[in-house]
């Protein structure tokens, strides 16, 4: 029975369906955590991907044409080896006031509500105090300003963007930061700060960045 249950571990690992709860002991517990990790994606890249499926999100505040650059994805809470989510069930109802609030930096309500469900309720704080920690870890992130009205296609390597934003972010370190992809293209820039909003290392954020020698960032959208 022992080696059966083992045997069933590796195999659940194997096929990376081992839930990311389980990875640490306090088990989705609502404000015990470690770290966050504010995402933000590269809006003409993610609205690129919504029209080639064809989706309904092309027409959407995010990909109807507005000059969105970096967009907030979200603020994570994360344990030093996977991440809570979905703490509260059913979560709390959000506030509408609070997620119109809450557009300039996440144009999309469904997102909004989305991370509420899924990681807000894993801070431990009101969904008042949630966003405005996430305004407040937003506003502590420099932008390069060759990012901010990216008027033509661009192709770069993940490591030029990585030194992009610690250039600009000096206390910022190779080891709080990482740049995700997909295939082709530039999907988010992810950076590690304490409960405090500090920048702090993350070795296993680090670990799953992006490792194509290169990416490609579509222009912003009516710029």
């Amino acid at each position: 029975m022992l080696f059966r249950t083992a045997a069933c571990i590796a195999l659940l690992c194997a096929l990376g369906a081992w839930p990311a709860g389980a990875q640490d002991r306090r088990q989705n517990a609502p404000g015990a955590f470690d770290f966050y990790v504010l995402s933000l994606s590269w809006s003409p890249s993610f609205c690129a991907e919504v029209e080639e499926r064809g989706g309904r999100g092309s027409r959407s505040q995010q990909c109807s044409g507005r000059p969105y650059s970096f967009v907030v994805h979200g603020l994570w809470p994360q344990y030093e080896n996977g991440y809570p989510e979905y703490c509260e069930q059913p979560a709390p109802r959000l506030p509408r006031n609070i997620m119109t609030s809450m557009l300039d930096l996440m144009p999309a309500p469904g997102l909004i509500y989305n991370e509420w469900d899924k990681h807000g309720t894993c801070a431990g704080l009101s969904a008042k105090t949630y966003f405005e920690t996430i305004r407040k870890a937003r506003a502590a992130i420099k932008i390069p300003e060759e990012f901010l009205d990216l008027s033509q296609a661009k192709t770069v390597t993940p490591t030029a963007v990585e030194e992009a934003f610690i250039k600009a972010n000096p206390k910022l370190t190779s080891s709080a930061i990482a740049i995700t992809c997909n295939r082709t293209r530039l999907s988010e820039v992810r950076i590690c700060l304490s409960k405090d909003l500090e920048f702090r290392n993350c070795d296993e954020v680090d670990r799953q960045a992006c490792r194509r020698d290169e990416v490609n960032m579509p222009p912003v959208r009516g710029g």
